[in-house]
């Protein structure tokens, strides 16, 4: 552990939020430090408090609906609480900063990522425009940014998730502050991509001797990067101390639980243990044998495919200008597989290889430049708008993100009814209403919940919702895009293990697409590996991570985060 004098001192800190004059306490007391030059995880599921404990030390707390209630926050001898909004203004960015969650809404998207780098570094600095901007290119490369020059130039929609992050973190170093505090910088990023990220924020950190704060709610992934870790459950902090430690011999059973919940690479449990199940000492351990698995797959592979892609490309084409053709992109690049009955087939890789494109072509949202797609025996390529209507029914979606795929307007009940109705399913508006409470209630919803709006759930809960809504029209194939990538890890637990419940008494055929490859192969009987629009990897997902036969698939595996 770091015996360095603290940085950071938090005293017996408590902050309340308040709603039409109720009081919510969110954060219940907590004390910790933060050392010199060491880096703190930080870590608890959504609604524990850590975004709001970081708040508290930047002086970003709302201030008509939260404040501290009791409690001190000291950096070296000045108390933070009692800053004025000026004080803070010259404290943040030249001795704390901070990298937030999602970089596209802390960007300016009017700006060029090079304006908003110097931005800053005028506002604290004394020095000119030009060497602002030497400055500028010096950060993009510190960070690891391809061809500086141009990023300088690009705005934020011009460029990758990542390489958004890495302007966040050039912005966030840009003053050489002495604490940064990182709130879950590595969330919606590629495994490889976090890993990169992982790795540069532990250089700087070592080059610069900055205190780090690093928040996420993926407990593996802590282990890759802090000195020392905090765990945090429902606004208190349970368990602190050094990373090994925790790992080697958690003490609190939420700490257990967090530990617990993530697929593991090695065994393949029938039923992922959830935070509730540690938390009332009801662990289900029964695992899934090779033979058993065995078994299972003869049985789905003695019977022709419900799916098979043929030789599928799809191009697009950039805009055409006087003197050159218009650019093909080709995003998927001659690709052919077979999906059979109540199989789970893993499509895996990074952003911008192809996943979501091919998933995208097979529900025929976008035509295939060429190849086939057989469903059933029959090349739905070539079906006319109404079949394709038909088409629906048989294959749904489970987006990445519920809540941009739910009207906001209509509650949820309304939501699933809908397609219902359209497709003629139910006698009646009564009878439809009746299969919508009872789907609510097949995935852990309650029936008042029907008349609920989407802001109402939590992300967990509205992934239930969107796993309802496909699974209402009775479907044989399901599209999981990305759907439980947003989530915290006991969550994800829970949405995976209903998946699979629901696979298992309707023998749902799944498509799961995701670039977590710890997740995917914990939940796929095949698996593919795709890489710049082509496959690179084809077959049993066990037999794929223990036998990787390229660098690319390698270089997947490893970056998951393996614990300790």
């Amino acid at each position: 552990m770091n015996s360095s004098p603290s940085l950071l001192n938090i005293q017996n800190l408590s902050v309340s939020f308040f709603n039409e004059g109720a009081e919510n306490l969110i954060l219940k007391d907590i004390t910790f430090q933060l050392n010199e030059n060491e880096i703190l995880g930080i870590v608890g599921e959504s609604g524990s408090g850590k975004s709001v404990t970081a708040l508290s030390i930047m002086g970003l707390l709302p201030k008509r609906i939260a404040k501290i209630t009791s409690g001190s926050i000291f950096y070296k001898n000045t108390s933070l609480v009692k800053l004025s909004t000026e004080q803070f203004q010259s404290l943040r960015g030249n001795e704390i900063a901070m990298i937030f969650q999602e970089p596209m809404s802390s960007l300016n998207p009017s700006m060029t990522c090079g304006k908003q780098v110097i931005e800053i570094l005028l506002q604290h600095l004394k020095i000119s425009e030009k060497e602002a901007k030497v400055e500028v290119l010096n950060l993009f490369e510190k960070v690891k940014l391809p061809n500086p020059e141009r990023l300088y130039k690009a705005y934020p929609h011009e460029i990758s998730g990542g390489q958004k992050q890495r302007v966040m973190i050039a912005m966030a170093i840009a003053c050489k502050p002495k604490i940064l505090i990182a709130d879950e910088p590595t969330t919606a990023l590629d495994v490889t991509v976090q890993a990169e990220i992982i790795s540069l924020l532990k250089s700087l950190q070592s080059e610069y001797n900055m205190s780090v704060m690093f928040i996420t709610h993926d407990l593996s992934l802590v282990s890759e990067i802090a000195d020392r870790v905090m765990v945090m459950y429902q606004g208190s902090i349970v368990e602190q101390g050094d990373v090994n430690a925790i790992f080697k011999s958690a003490k609190h059973s939420y700490t257990k639980a967090l530990i617990a919940s993530r697929p593991t690479t090695k065994t393949r449990l029938k039923v992922l243990p959830t935070i509730k199940d540690v938390l009332n000492n009801a662990l289900k351990t029964e695992i899934i044998s090779p033979a058993e698995r065995q078994l299972q797959h003869e049985k789905i592979y003695s019977v022709p495919p419900i799916l098979e892609v043929k030789n599928v490309s799809k191009i697009y084409f950039g805009k055409a200008s006087l003197f050159k053709n218009p650019e093909q992109i080709k995003a998927v690049d001659d690709v052919s597989f077979k999906v059979y009955e109540g199989e789970t087939l893993g499509l895996v890789g990074e952003s911008g290889c192809g996943k979501s494109t091919l998933g995208n072509v097979i529900l025929q949202l976008d035509k295939a430049t060429s190849g086939s797609v057989f469903y059933k025996g029959e090349d739905i390529t070539k079906l006319k708008r109404n079949a394709v209507r038909q088409l629906r029914k048989d294959i749904q979606i489970i987006f990445q993100d519920p809540f941009a795929s739910l009207n906001p307007r209509i509650n949820v009940g309304e939501a699933i009814l809908e397609p219902m109705a359209v497709h003629g399913i139910g006698s009646c508006k009564k009878d439809r209403r009746e299969k919508v409470i009872s789907l609510l209630e097949r995935v852990g919803l309650n029936a008042s919940d029907f008349n609920k709006y989407p802001h109402q759930f939590s992300g967990g809960q509205r992934q239930r919702v969107g796993i309802a809504r496909a699974i209402a029209l009775n479907p044989k194939l399901i599209i999981c895009d990305e759907s439980v990538s947003a989530l915290d890890i006991s969550v994800q637990a829970q949405v995976l293990n209903l998946l699979n419940e629901l696979k298992e008494k309707f023998n749902f055929t799944y498509i799961f697409i995701s670039h977590d490859l710890a997740v995917v192969k914990y939940m796929s009987d095949q698996l593919i590996v795709m890489n710049q629009g082509r496959i690179e990897m084809i077959g049993e997902a066990d037999y794929i991570y223990n036998h990787p036969n390229t660098l690319y698939t390698k270089k997947l595996i490893h970056a998951i985060p393996k614990g300790l």
